[in-house]
């Protein structure tokens, strides 16, 4: 049986507990983001002692290494590797490479571009305590004025309501590897990312997929404390990469959730394009009202939680791009060549 938790306090005191950590992140060409996140790691509100940071530079061509091993020559809990062959292609090579020389029995996942909150460490050190062998939380995007920033920022909140609120029924079927944390022996039980290797992405949702099939425990986390904040793409060339990507993965999912995901759209669809029927009949607007103040209630609702702003006339609009543009990343993950940057 699946179990799932939602940590939805504002707790100002984290749980304390001794449950040492690898914190694991596979880099590639990310020198830029490297002093921020070094920055954000070693200002974690948790005993350098119980864990460590175990960078995987994945063959980069710009100066990730050197700039990684330079701000962490006085960081004792902090390891830096760089490899050119992996047992897998793409990050899954780099994570799993990075997984093998961890020593704690309780493994964090992010990436180079991300900035977990201080209390990162303790808020799932807490929830691993409650027995769990996966768990997720809640990964927001910085926002910014750029409309393909405002539009990656929207569909995160949407994909995140939608995705917590399965995890809540017990239906868990994505997590976001910017903010996912395992058993290390779990991890091994899974045989890794063996079985998930048919699509370079999906080191995070196939992952959940294998931890589903094989009745893992799974939970999730909805508190700021345990976020981790990351940049979105400001151009529209980055996001229709980034979007193709992600779609991709979605097409290995298991039946019951591709059949839950696209019952949901294709609704969504009907009512929101329902208003081009108006011609046909009058009352056909009614379902697109409906949505589109649901949708509005909704978000209002539920932003803050996942650290978001949008005021009520970028709901309106952003709603409509996010759905027409669910078409556009679909057919952009069946054609566009998926590679690991």
């Amino acid at each position: 049986m699946l179990i799932s938790i939602n940590f939805i306090s504002n707790q100002k005191t984290p749980p304390k507990s001794d449950l040492n950590f690898s914190i694991i992140i596979a880099a590639k060409n990310e020198e830029k983001n490297i002093p921020d996140l070094i920055n954000s790691l070693n200002n974690l509100n948790y005993p350098k002692e119980n864990f460590e940071i175990i960078l995987v530079d994945d063959n980069s061509s710009d100066n990730t290494f050197n700039a990684a091993k330079n701000l962490t020559n006085n960081i004792d809990n902090f390891k830096i590797f760089k490899i050119t062959e992996k047992e897998l292609p793409g990050k899954k090579g780099a994570l799993t490479f990075g997984i093998s020389k961890a020593k704690n029995p309780y493994i964090m996942i992010t990436d180079a571009d991300c900035l977990p909150s201080p209390n990162w460490l303790n808020i799932y050190s807490g929830a691993f305590s409650k027995g769990f062998d996966f768990i997720f939380g809640i990964s927001p995007f910085e926002q910014n004025n750029y409309l393909a920033n405002r539009i990656s920022c929207f569909e995160n909140l949407r994909n995140s309501i939608l995705t917590f609120a399965a995890s809540k029924l017990n239906f868990p079927y994505s997590a976001s590897a910017r903010n996912f944390g395992f058993r290390k022996t779990s991890f091994e039980k899974l045989n890794g990312y063996a079985n998930t290797a048919e699509t370079l992405s999906g080191d995070d949702d196939l992952l959940l997929r294998e931890a589903v099939k094989n009745k893992f425990k799974i939970g999730s986390i909805i508190n700021k404390d345990a976020l981790v904040l990351s940049s979105a793409k400001n151009t529209f060339k980055e996001y229709f990469i980034q979007k193709s990507r992600h779609t991709k993965t979605s097409l290995h999912y298991l039946l019951k959730h591709k059949l839950f995901l696209g019952g949901w759209h294709i609704l969504n669809m009907f009512f929101l394009f329902s208003i081009c029927l108006y011609f046909l009949n009058p009352i056909l607007i009614w379902p697109f009202i409906l949505k589109i103040l649901i949708d509005i209630i909704v978000a209002l609702l539920m932003q803050k939680k996942f650290n978001y702003k949008f005021n009520i006339f970028e709901i309106f609009y952003l709603q409509i791009f996010y759905e027409g543009l669910l078409i556009i990343n679909f057919l952009g993950a069946l054609f566009r060549k998926e590679r690991w940057t």
